[in-house]
């Protein structure tokens, strides 16, 4: 029979493998208590629609590019550090869009105001790293979906790792980060924004 530990490190290799880059749904790990990890925005509802205000500013958009607040609650105890990614499957590029990847936050942390995911921005906690997003910055890159598509699905994602921080090369692809942060979550909660031109 296989330990707790066996199986815990089986099934970390098998999320990242068969999940590969998928955004969960939901949390992966029920409580005991009734509480689960939770991860939102107080000022945006899931399941709607983009405010101008976090969309792109190019390509044709002309929104105010600023990273929306978030915050999370009831994290897994054994959570060394967090990461949050926001991707567009709908992208018509084959592969999804990747809008911003942030990893390396502390495990203290349960919150991000508006505008941290800018690039250099004082409201990003130190330790923190911006990740390569499919504009070619290392920071957020709000949505700008082909204009006369159908609504594109925007999911946000926090994942909860099992390191204190990742050894990322600074121009490492958006497919390594999310390899590395499927390979290190303990547990992920996401949701999800819609928006269409």
């Amino acid at each position: 029979m296989l330990s707790d530990s066996s199986n815990y490190k089986k099934k970390k290799v098998a999320l990242a493998m068969i999940g590969g880059l998928s955004i969960a749904a939901t949390s992966l790990a029920a409580r005991s208590d009734g509480s689960h990890f939770d991860f939102r925005s107080p000022t945006i509802e899931p399941e709607s629609r983009f405010d101008i205000q976090h969309l792109y500013s190019g390509f044709g958009c002309t929104g105010d590019n600023i990273s929306p607040p978030l915050e999370w609650f009831h994290p897994p105890e054994e959570t060394q550090s967090f990461a949050i990614t926001l991707y567009d499957p709908d992208a018509p590029t084959g592969s999804g869009w990747w809008h911003w990847q942030v990893f390396n936050l502390p495990a203290n942390s349960r919150s991000l105001e508006a505008g941290a995911g800018s690039m250099h921005s004082p409201l990003m906690p130190a330790s923190a790293q911006q990740g390569r997003n499919d504009y070619g910055s290392h920071a957020y890159g709000g949505a700008c979906p082909p204009a006369g598509d159908q609504p594109h699905r925007y999911q946000f994602t926090l994942f909860a790792l099992d390191q204190p921080s990742l050894d990322i090369p600074a121009d490492a692809s958006a497919a390594l980060i999310g390899f590395m942060l499927n390979a290190h979550a303990i547990d992920k909660a996401s949701f999800t924004l819609y928006y269409s031109r």
